[in-house]
């Protein structure tokens, strides 16, 4: 959203590792839990988009799909997006989920979610289903994009017929193909290495879930003009992406490696290419942690998705109050 020229006036997160690098990266120190009245008193008036991932483990396909009912929650942070557009009424809402959300609860937890937002003072204007592999970098990511506008600029647009885009076009310029065009170049830690008994133990993961749904439990070894699977929170499915490097000059095991250092010369992508498969620029700041970076980049949304679509809400927000002078 800032490359589309806007500005950030406020930002809630409770990862404290999450917030060093938001910090780090924008100049901004996160406020904390966003459900907490305290927190929510410290947002600025006048802003105009209100940007909101709200948890999605309770909805994701890979989880136990809880939705509302789950133990965290974590299924009802929405409605503090709902309370800040109530309070605030800006004039779009712009919300990023898992497309398990659309058939949880066979399509009521959406149909909820929707009825709530609305009855706040928007319409729901673009809920749909985008793919990060066809926004310019290499990876299979799909997602469910949420767009309400406030009712004033909905009446405007349907009175003038402006309509907002079924798909929002990708932003023009170089993007990656495949996961040979992120890759770093030259040897990577040694960290990102499997173990000879840990490699083992997927293969006969991997053997003994052969035929079963989704390919069972599992590895996927990559190769250089192929596509990335989805990147997970904290490394999950990371194995599912895993790929031969022969540039490591040291093939001494760490001690963490049990069995040795795999003799296949296999390893899992690093921190930095997860951050280019989430279309992240190289002078992005990330974690010195390993996990910290899988955690972040696997729960975060693709910069050049939300581009795209943040260009489209600009878009359709300018069009409606260009209609609306005198």
């Amino acid at each position: 959203m800032q490359q589309e020229g806007g500005q950030c006036t406020f930002a809630s997160e409770i990862d404290n590792n999450a917030r060093e690098t938001y910090e780090k990266n924008f100049g901004i120190v996160p406020f904390g839990d966003i459900t907490e009245a305290a927190t929510k008193a410290m947002i600025p008036a006048g802003f105009d988009i209100l940007c909101g991932g709200f948890p999605c483990q309770a909805f994701s396909m890979a989880g136990k799909r809880e939705g509302f009912n789950d133990e965290l929650q974590r299924g009802t942070l929405y409605r503090q997006i709902v309370e800040i557009a109530r309070e605030h009424q800006p004039k779009a809402i712009f919300c990023e989920n898992v497309k398990g959300l659309l058939s949880s609860a066979e399509g009521r937890a959406l149909e909820t979610i929707t009825q709530e937002i609305e009855a706040v003072g928007y319409h729901v204007v673009f809920d749909t289903i985008l793919d990060s592999m066809k926004y310019g970098v290499p990876q299979h990511r799909e997602r469910l994009y949420i767009v309400a506008v406030r009712n004033d600029l909905y009446e405007i647009a349907r009175n003038r017929r402006i309509e907002f885009p079924a798909r929002p076009e990708p932003i023009p310029g170089q993007h990656p193909r495949n996961i040979g065009d992120i890759l770093e170049e030259g040897p990577v830690s040694k960290s990102y290495y499997l173990g000879q008994q840990y490699l083992d133990t997927l293969v006969r993961h991997r053997a003994r879930h052969a035929g079963a749904k989704n390919g069972g439990f599992g590895y996927i070894v990559r190769e250089r003009n192929d596509v990335a699977g989805t990147l997970m929170c904290g490394g999950m499915g990371r194995e599912r992406n895993i790929i031969l490097d022969e540039n490591q000059p040291d093939w001494e095991p760490t001690p963490r490696m049990l069995g040795g250092m795999n003799q296949q010369h296999l390893r899992f992508l690093t921190v930095r290419e997860w951050a280019r498969l989430q279309g992240f620029p190289d002078y992005f700041d990330v974690p010195d942690s390993i996990q910290a970076g899988y955690k972040q980049f696997g729960n975060c949304v693709t910069v050049k998705t939300v581009r795209a679509v943040g260009r489209a809400i600009l878009n359709y927000i300018r069009q409606c109050e260009a209609e609306a002078r005198p």
